[in-house]
């Protein structure tokens, strides 16, 4: 300050101490002079005052230190003091604008200070302890207060105040910041300018001068070597952490370009290493920063920096605070990703993205954005296009060849592993189905139209088709676009699966021939082919069956079919062996052409061929009952030739034969509930439920799990289920029954037969007995009744109608062993459309009935 300025002030403190003590009550009555010893002693305290440093050691709150103050003067007993400081500090806190003062929390401290500073000085404490002042000459102090000050310095070993922050005659100051100086030196052979320049280099990965990489410690240390401080080592050694992680990222950036193009990487790894390599672009421009201000020298405690643009360690370890963060998450990015690629490396920074720093939620989000850009575009060319743009593995789609017919089921799978943790798995399966859908149209059904379809969606959810249209943190376009391509794509499916490739058409085929839905069809191809397939298995002609086939289908409505649907029919023999009949392996296959052999598969077609060797059987029994029925008409017994014969062998025949009649209504009275089970609560059931849920399906997956659901439906039903099996076996002991009764039938009709002719013979007038007798002889075959007698003839009739009585109470015997069996399974079974079965076969508890007494 300038001489004048000092004179100035001088004047302005002695101007205000006169104006002080003229309004204090206690000073005389006469105004002070500047001779006058008060003037003099408030004029020393007052230049003491303005020369302090007053360092606060309370915050800054005006409220508190009038509340302090206001309770201080009430514990002194005077609370009128009291209530007049709370309304003079209301009112001065109270006073804004222009003309107040802003600092009231500074004025309220000053005035505290100095009133204790007045107490002090008056208890005889040291004043220098609450208002540290400068040193004041001896002949400007009484000699109480010299007394005083001279007693307290001294006990403190201070010279006349605190010397640190007081004028400094003696350079006592400047001597003690020398000495430190020294001190500094004599503990550090190494400079800080040179350990800073050292850190910089490591922080580089550069070896410098004193601080060096030791693989034994993993990292950059000083050397044991070098004479410093521990505080300064530790120091180093933390700062040189960034070095240690900046070797790190760089390491493996290096190592995973120099290995590119290969599957190990990936596009997705190259994408990472390329946001790393930038984020190490702004950390080379923060060390550049840093090495221009190293080269400035670091100040002395005693100087002042002016420019302050100079690098310590303290300083370098706020500057690397930022940096440090990023490096210690690349390089846990780094050992994290090291042995992952493609959207399993997403998924994996992606989890590191979850944070609740922004700092750190900012870099994550910058580079998540870099890395997943190929992953996103896989996802739009796989969405809008149907490729697979995936060289090294990296999609969570995978690809493999497949043929036609297994392309929409084997030909593209979801990899679990490659799918990132930002992709739920609802929509990953959208995904795989959209361009499934369109691989499936593209290639199996020629179609092009799926490419207006999905520009349509792209257009509809706000995207373009353009290339890398997609990127990270847009989950919703993502979704939208998914769902819009998903939505048109499998609609435009259907469309061709239905109406093109005609769907329906074809499972109706395959319901009324391969599951003999057609009746007259059925009916008409089992007459022609029954005595084809009554041969021996290996003697049978497929040609001459095929044509037999063909003759079925013009002579019943099955011609009017369309020529496509029935071309595809064909006769297929399953394999054979010796002492199987045409019946055992004859059967009707349906040919299923791309696309179509995607819902039909050779496991479908297999268990339509279970479902058709089932129903075929059971047609047969229904067919073998009515040729029993044929053989067994009354009229066969009313001829008045059986009235010639003895009453008993009369009697015996017609017990025969109605014991044959009960037997076969027995079986009848079965087999046609059983049909009509499988025919309308089987077959027709499940039909109408497959056409709803053909209705409603929105995909071609939904399409397939409802003909699973359809065909499932038949298979456990009619008993062909694998919890079904012991039932399955009674039933088809009884069809084998019911053929072997037929087989006996018939034997009866040709004894019946043979007996009726021979009665005939008998009553034929004499003159035409040579030339019957002759004409039955020539038809005759050795041993037959035709060539006995009279006696004979009745004792020949009896025994065979024995035998037969005898066969046939073997039969009934045993089918009402193996129905009771069967009917006793039904209740066993799980499936509930079964009890329908039971309740139509013992709707009278006739067998219910009788097994108590069994």
């Amino acid at each position: 300050m300038e001489e004048e300025d000092q004179q100035k002030v001088a004047d302005l403190i002695k101007e205000l101490v006169i104006r002080l003590l003229s309004q204090n009550p206690n000073s005389e009555s006469h105004p002070p002079t500047p001779n006058s010893p008060q003037f003099q002693s408030s004029l020393r305290y007052a230049f003491r005052l303005i020369s302090s440093r007053l360092t606060p050691s309370v915050s800054p709150d005006a409220t508190a230190i009038a509340e302090s103050t206001k309770r201080r003067i009430a514990t002194q007993g005077k609370s009128s003091q009291a209530l007049t400081f709370a309304d003079l500090y209301t009112k001065f806190a109270s006073k804004t604008g222009p003309g107040s003062v802003n600092n009231k929390w500074a004025v309220l401290y000053l005035l505290k200070i100095i009133s204790e500073d007045r107490k002090n000085v008056k208890t005889q404490l040291d004043s220098s302890i609450l208002l540290p002042n400068l040193a004041l000459n001896d002949g400007e102090l009484g000699n109480e207060s010299r007394v005083l000050l001279g007693k307290g310095n001294k006990e403190k070993g201070w010279n006349n105040g605190v010397l640190l922050v007081s004028k400094d005659p003696e350079n006592l100051r400047e001597i003690a910041f020398r000495e430190f100086v020294n001190l500094i030196k004599e503990e550090n052979e190494v400079s800080e300018e040179v350990l800073v320049r050292d850190v910089l280099y490591a922080c580089q990965g550069i070896d410098g001068k004193y601080v060096k990489f030791d693989s034994g410690a993993d990292g950059y240390v000083l050397s044991d070597l070098i004479k410093v401080p521990r505080a300064i080592r530790l120091m180093v050694r933390k700062l040189c952490e960034l070095g240690w992680l900046f070797r790190k990222v760089k390491g493996y950036i290096s190592e995973s370009m120099d290995g590119f193009p290969s599957e190990d990487v990936g596009t997705v790894g190259q994408a990472f290493c390329a946001a790393l390599q930038d984020e190490l672009s702004d950390y080379y421009k923060l060390l550049a920063v840093l090495e221009a201000q190293s080269m400035n020298p670091i100040p002395l405690v005693s100087e002042t920096a002016s420019s302050g643009n100079y690098l310590s360690l303290r300083r370098l370890s706020v500057w690397f605070a930022e940096p440090m963060v990023k490096m210690r998450l690349m390089a846990v990015l780094v050992d994290k990703c090291r042995v992952l690629r493609g959207g399993a490396m997403a998924g994996a920074i992606h989890l590191h993205a979850q944070h609740g720093d922004p700092l750190v939620h900012e870099f994550m989000g910058r580079l998540l954005r870099r890395v997943c850009s190929p992953l996103f575009e896989m996802v739009r060319s796989w969405v809008l296009e149907g490729e697979l743009e995936d060289v090294f593995a990296e999609f969570f789609v995978v690809g493999q060849p497949v043929k036609a017919e297994s392309l929409w089921r084997e030909g593209y799978l979801l990899h679990a592993g490659m799918l990132p943790s930002f992709i739920s798995q609802s929509l990953a399966q959208r995904i795989l189905r959209t361009g499934k859908s369109i691989n499936f149209l593209r290639v199996c059904c020629e179609d092009r139209g799926w490419a207006d379809a999905a520009t349509e969606a792209a257009a509809a959810a706000g995207t373009s088709t353009r290339r890398w249209g997609l990127g990270y943190g847009e989950t919703d376009a993502l979704e939208s676009l998914v769902d819009g391509a998903a939505k048109r794509v499998d609609k435009h499916l259907l469309d061709v699966i239905y109406n093109q490739y005609k769907f329906k058409e074809h499972c109706l085929a395959i319901k009324r021939y391969l599951l003999l839905g057609q009746g007259d069809f059925v009916q008409y191809l089992m007459d022609i082919v029954g005595p084809e397939l009554s041969e021996p298995a290996n003697t049978i002609s497929s040609f001459q069956l095929a044509g037999l086939l063909e003759t079925a289908v013009r002579a019943s409505n099955a011609q009017y079919d369309d020529r496509d649907i029935l071309d595809r029919l064909k006769v297929k023999m399953m394999p054979h062996g010796t002492g199987d009949r045409g019946w055992d392996v004859f059967s009707l296959e349906y040919d299923a052409r791309v696309p179509l052999d995607t819902v039909f598969t050779e496991s479908v077609m297999a268990k339509y061929l279970r479902i058709f060797n089932f129903l075929w059987k059971l047609r047969r029994v229904e067919h073998a009952l009515i040729g029993a029925w044929k053989t067994m008409k009354p009229n066969c017994i009313t001829s008045r030739s059986f009235m010639k014969l003895q009453h008993a062998v009369k009697l015996q025949l017609l017990s025969t034969l109605r014991r044959c009649q009960v037997l076969w209504d027995e079986m009848n009275h079965f087999v046609s509930n059983l049909q009509y089970y499988i025919m309308f609560e089987v077959l027709e059931v499940s039909w109408s439920n497959f056409l709803n849920e053909m209705e409603v399906a929105k995909d071609l997956d939904d399409l397939l799990a409802a003909h699973e659901k359809y065909l499932h439906s038949i298979v456990e039903k009619s008993l062909l289920g694998e919890r079904s099996q012991t039932l399955y076996n009674s039933l088809f002991a009884l069809f084998d029954l019911i053929l072997k009764f037929r087989s006996h039938a018939d034997r009866l009709s040709e004894g019946i037969n043979e007996l009726q002719a021979r009665t005939l013979e008998s009553s034929v007038p004499s003159r035409n007995k040579s030339k019957t007798k002759k004409r039955l002889n020539d038809t005759s075959e050795p041993g037959s009744w035709v060539s006995e007698g009279r006696k004979a003839l009745t004792q020949r009739a009896g025994e065979f109608l024995r035998n037969m009585g005898q066969d046939l109470d073997a039969l009934s015997k045993e089918y009402s062993s193996l129905l009771e069996d069967f009917i006793s399974k039904l209740p066993m079974q799980q499936h509930v459309d079964l009890k329908f079965l039971l309740f139509r076969l013992d709707f009278t508890e006739f067998y219910s009935q009788l097994r108590p007494s069994t």
